[in-house]
């Protein structure tokens, strides 16, 4: 199998990023193909609540947000296909990408396969998505107002979530594993004297405990220096210690930072093939925020429409 010669452009990923690509460019008239991958709809569809993506002043599911871009992009043409990609050549043009169900080639191919966050790996973890286990404070910080919460993790990205959670939680219980963090003097010093934060050194969850409706209410410690179990009880949990881009598929052809994400040349999303974009969580550690996915979404099917112009496709 492979992609008619009628598509110009290939996108891989299906969140924000890569359905807003496709909405711009089949609406500039460039017929695209798009492959959903192993996670249709990329990471808001374990998301309950999504109430800072404008336009829906009482909120939205993560899962009908992503519903309703995908109608979108196949209201105006998209070509979409619940495969995933499992290699790309972007040795020579036009580009191919295979799939476990064919091959398939384009001019362009935009890169919009996101990030996957690191989680904990305990008993029944995914059960509390949504019920109190997140990965992200800025998206879901809100919910937590007056409630006693914990951040896992000892990096930067630990203790900049736990500074921007006292905005809303009565009190941040900072789960570390080990007796010092990791993260910058700086970063320490402001999380270390916040009022708010209070430090679980040497500890790592070992358990979940929920209500009888499935909702998180506490976490059993375990002490790495040997001491005992203990309980911590929280109805919020962010974990904390990083995310992996999903670029496994591409094989080293371009280039990351010292964290795997792709790097884009500043100000756009082009990397170091012609044709070729990253928009979304594969190239920003930065905000990780649906909108922002989108812009850049947006941004990478402009400079796509654009270059497949000038080179008179």
């Amino acid at each position: 199998m492979s992609a008619s010669p009628d598509f110009k452009a290939i996108i891989i990923g299906s969140g924000p990023a890569g359905l807003t690509a496709a909405i711009y460019l089949s609406r500039a008239n460039v017929p695209n193909l798009l492959f959903e991958g192993q996670q249709p709809g990329g990471q808001l569809t374990i998301t309950t609540e999504v109430e800072n993506f404008p336009g829906f002043p009482e909120g939205i599911t993560g899962p009908e947000l992503m519903l309703k871009l995908r109608a979108q992009a196949e209201r105006f043409g998209t070509v979409i296909r619940g495969e995933t990609v499992e290699s790309v050549d972007l040795s020579a043009q036009p580009y191919t990408v295979r799939t476990g169900e064919g091959q398939y080639a384009a001019p362009v191919v935009i890169i919009a396969s996101g990030s996957t966050a690191r989680w904990l790996h305990l008993q029944d973890e995914e059960k509390f998505h949504g019920k109190g286990l997140s990965a992200c404070a800025t998206c879901d910080g809100f919910f937590f107002r007056g409630q006693e919460i914990a951040v896992v993790g000892g990096g930067d990205t630990a203790l900049e979530e736990a500074i921007y959670l006292t905005n809303f939680a009565s009190k941040v219980t900072l789960i570390h594993r080990r007796g010092e963090f990791r993260g910058s003097k700086i970063m320490q010093e402001r999380a270390l004297a916040n009022p708010k934060i209070e430090v679980a050194w040497n500890s790592i969850p070992k358990q979940y405990q929920a209500d009888d409706k499935g909702n998180l209410t506490g976490l059993v410690l375990q002490d790495t220096t040997g001491g005992p179990d203990r309980q911590l009880p929280v109805t919020g949990c962010f974990i904390a210690i990083g995310h992996t881009p999903n670029t496994a598929f591409l094989n080293g052809q371009l280039p990351t930072d010292e964290s795997g994400y792709l790097v884009t040349v500043p100000g756009t999303t082009s990397v170091s093939r012609p044709g070729v974009y990253a928009c979304g969580d594969v190239q920003d550690h930065v905000y990780r925020q649906a909108i922002t996915s989108a812009g850049t979404g947006c941004m990478a099917a402009i400079e796509a429409e654009r270059w497949l112009a000038g080179v008179g496709h």
